[in-house]
């Protein structure tokens, strides 16, 4: 286990406030930036978002180059907001159109990759109601700052909702009671990673269009164990971002969760020869309700579909001047 990690690629927001460095180094590499908001109903908290980013690093800092937003089929306002403070916007289903079509938070950040034009994208979620234009830099930081960094993921301190009060911890349930036992038993490097499931994360496109991307739960942790077998821990990086305030879900709902993260750590555990899985798994999560004295059976049925790496798509390859017959290949070479 590389015990110097956690010091040498750790750090703090603080480390990253100077924006006119992180500009300088920014032009140095000729590098574009772009900020993507994948949204599902996020009406009340996309164009505090939106307006946060654009004025701090778009027009005070010019670290940005973009900011798209791709939306799910929102039925709320989102797209109306984000739309009206200046983002542009994308609905999902209307990406690479000559594809099936799916539905989830994977297949946003996947379609991203075709829309974006930048050398660096930035992924942040848009429930987060306590956000600050460090969410998007602090990423940045290590990416603009050391060379060898090529993948930059959040920490937080994630207080727990109860009613209208905070308790001050309680956040990240997932995290602890399967993602870092998981770890444990399969990758111990990887339990340095404070929150490998937040969803504020950043890196180049030249490692993200070689990843396979599930359209839905699971993309976090797929991402970070095809980062790690593909590239090695030392071009991942971690940044504390104080904490994160977001809407919290429920135990049932954190159950579905899981079973698709655990379906996607079995499969990828499978793929890189580490176990030798006897059995298909079983699709279906199996849950109850109780009404009236009785019990109600609640089936969620997980999708397994997983998009191929960008960088496969011919139309992708078009767009960034690829030659036509080249493939992402194995990520793990």
């Amino acid at each position: 286990m590389n015990h110097d990690w956690l010091a040498n690629n750790t750090f703090h927001h603080s480390d990253f406030v100077d924006l006119s460095q992180l500009l300088a180094r920014k032009r140095e590499q000729n590098l574009t930036i772009s900020l993507c908001l994948p949204t599902l109903n996020e009406e009340k908290t996309i164009a505090k978002e939106i307006v946060i980013m654009k004025s701090e690093l778009m027009t005070r800092y010019p670290l940005l180059d973009e900011i798209i937003v791709i939306d799910s089929g929102s039925e709320d306002k989102t797209v109306e907001v984000a739309k009206y403070y200046g983002a542009r916007v994308y609905y999902s289903d209307q990406i690479l159109p000559g594809l099936k079509r799916f539905r989830g938070k994977g297949e946003n950040l996947w379609k991203a990759l075709y829309i974006t034009e930048g050398d660096i994208i930035i992924y942040l979620d848009t429930d987060i109601k306590n956000i600050h234009h460090r969410f998007a830099y602090a990423l940045l930081g290590p990416l603009l700052l050391y060379e060898r960094i090529k993948f930059c993921k959040a920490f937080y301190d994630r207080p727990l909702s109860e009613g209208k009060a905070l308790r001050p911890t309680g956040g990240g349930r997932v995290t602890e009671l399967l993602i870092r036992p998981l770890f444990s038993l399969f990758f111990p490097e990887l339990t340095q990673i404070m929150q490998p499931l937040s969803g504020e994360y950043a890196g180049y496109r030249e490692i993200f269009e070689k990843l396979s991307f599930p359209i839905g739960y699971g993309i976090e942790t797929s991402m970070l164990l095809d980062i790690f077998t593909g590239w090695g821990l030392d071009v991942i990086a971690q940044v504390d971002l104080d904490r994160r305030v977001h809407r919290n879900q429920s135990t049932k709902a954190l159950g579905k969760m899981a079973f698709a993260i655990l379906h996607r750590f079995i499969n990828r555990v499978t793929k890189y020869g580490m176990i030798d899985a006897k059995t298909a798994l079983f699709k279906e999560m199996i849950q109850y309700n109780q009404l009236n004295n009785e019990y109600q059976l609640d089936i969620f049925e997980f999708d397994e579909t997983e998009r191929p790496p960008m960088i496969d798509i011919p139309e992708y390859r078009r767009k960034f001047d690829y030659p036509e017959n080249g493939t992402a290949g194995d990520v793990r070479e």
